[in-house]
């Protein structure tokens, strides 16, 4: 009995090491692997590439995560990525100045949260009927206001976003660790974060408690919506057009990958920002990795499919612990 006790401790210790550090290990795994097999994978240009493709990933699975830790999900985000940049060229080719042009960009993505975050917490739809409904129809949405073509953006301050660097890091990426920074700071050290972990680990015990549950909710949802569009105006500025058939295409499939694989729980009460990062890197790697070894892109979305699965496995029994 004795050596049986040991063994089941020894097994939950290995699993919880795994939920806890498992994300880490496999983009060192990753890592390695193309420093064997990838010509010219350890050189300054692939890591500046990487830190240039990562980030709207990045920026965008900072707001999934919020929203996952509450309990829900946001299915609408590559939708309103498509919003923002169609919304950037109405602007643009309207002959407003490109900050003015970003700023509205970034408010239709606000105000697409906010619309989600009131369907969720005042109508009490669920969030992935919510947002799905957003991510059929937003595309749409993108596509009309675009007239329903392509839009050539020649703006000059785009090539800084596209190639501008301090210190060799691109901007973009220095955008994205600020954004970091602030969400994981919002989490840990402000009465929001506090508030977003209660809702997320009991709703109901967060009602009985007084908490503004609703309003969690929409501001949940608003910045999710805002991360989302900031996202969508740099895939702009680097594709240096405004596709909406394409920009933001299945990134909420990445984005959840990355939350998922980087340890937040998808039944929410906690989310982990270090995680969430490492996670999205970690995707962004394996699909250059599979790119730059000839895999289809479907590989690559069959290849994040079967990761979200491993993922949610690992973490199983840690919810039924509870």
């Amino acid at each position: 009995m004795t050596t049986l006790a040991a063994n089941l401790r020894d097994r939950t210790a290995i699993a919880a090491w795994t939920r806890e550090h498992g994300v880490y290990l496999a983009l060192l795994v990753l890592v390695v692997f193309n420093a064997i097999a990838t010509p010219n994978f350890l050189t300054v240009d692939t890591v500046q590439l990487l830190f240039s493709q990562v980030p709207p990933v990045i920026i965008v699975s900072l707001g999934m995560a919020l929203v996952i830790g509450t309990g829900g999900v946001d299915l609408s985000v590559g939708s309103i990525m498509a919003i923002a940049s169609a919304v950037l060229a109405k602007f643009v080719t309207g002959g407003s100045p490109i900050g003015v042009a970003m700023l509205a960009a970034v408010a239709a993505g606000l105000l697409v949260g906010v619309f989600n975050g009131l369907v969720v917490a005042i109508a009490r739809v669920q969030p992935i009927v919510a947002t799905l409904g957003v991510l059929v129809a937003g595309r749409g949405i993108a596509l009309v206001i675009t007239g329903g073509a392509l839009v050539e953006l020649f703006v000059p301050v785009f090539k800084d976003i596209r190639l501008g660097k301090f210190l060799g890091i691109p901007y973009v990426m220095i955008v994205a660790a600020l954004l970091a920074v602030a969400v994981s700071f919002l989490v840990r050290r402000t009465a929001f974060g506090y508030r977003l972990l209660a809702v997320g680990g009991n709703r109901r015990a967060s009602v009985l408690a007084g908490l503004p549950v609703r309003r969690t909710l929409v501001v949940v949802y608003a910045i999710s919506g805002t991360l989302a569009a900031v996202a969508g105006v740099i895939a702009t500025a680097r594709l240096r057009a405004s596709d909406p058939s394409y920009i933001g295409l299945l990134m909420e499939l990445t984005a959840i990958t990355a939350v998922v694989v980087g340890g937040t729980s998808l039944t929410g009460g906690r989310v982990r920002i270090l995680g969430t990062v490492t996670g999205a890197i970690l995707i962004q790697l394996l699909e250059t990795t599979l790119v730059s070894h000839n895999a289809p892109d479907s590989v690559a979305r069959m290849v994040e499919a079967l990761i979200i699965i491993a993922a949610v496995y690992i973490q199983r029994p840690a919810r039924s612990s509870r």
